[in-house]
């Protein structure tokens, strides 16, 4: 009875066992999907391309973009505070943002900016003293452009006076939601 059995089981044993082959359909063939046409690249606005450079001028424009200006820095007159009767007051210093490359770079520091504050309440032109890279220069020259102030006064006229302005760049007090 066991020979019976065993016999059973090796001639059936074939007929049970898979080849890993199917018989099923052959796979559909592939739709070709259309070719992704690139979308033009959009052009960067000017602002991206000026790199602010030390000991460089620059002046604001109204659609925020750096100018940046070739005159004789010694023809330009603008007070010291020392030398004007009343003081410039400023108003308003609205905060830079963090650039994403120099978030991710970690870059941390102080740009320094001489402004030229004009008699009219217009920014007149911004001196880079000490820069940081990756667009944190030019981002607190957009900004300095944003000052709003109370200009200095000598002799009962109001006057141009320049003043030092210093943004510092902390990654402690940044976020990727804020400046």
């Amino acid at each position: 009875m066991i020979r019976a059995l065993i016999l059973i089981i090796l001639v059936s044993a074939p007929a049970f066992a898979q080849s890993g082959r199917r018989n099923l359909p052959p796979p559909p063939a592939p739709t070709p999907t259309p070719e992704a046409k690139p979308s033009p690249s959009p052009t960067l606005p000017s602002r991206e391309l000026v790199t602010a450079e030390k000991d460089q001028d620059y002046r604001c424009t109204d659609d925020g973009t750096l100018a940046h200006l070739i005159d004789d820095p010694a023809t330009v007159k603008g007070y010291l505070p020392k030398e004007v009767d009343t003081r410039a007051e400023i108003l308003k210093k609205p905060d830079p943002r963090y650039t994403e490359e120099a978030r991710r770079a970690g870059v941390q520091g102080i740009v320094v900016l001489r402004v030229l504050l004009g008699p009219t309440g217009s920014i007149e032109r911004i001196r880079v003293m000490r820069r940081l890279p990756y667009g944190l220069t030019e981002n607190a020259i957009r900004v300095a452009c944003e000052i709003k102030f109370k200009p200095a006064i000598k002799g009962g006229e109001k006057v141009p006076q320049w003043i030092a302005v210093e943004y510092g760049f902390m990654l402690s007090r940044s976020s990727i939601y804020g400046p």
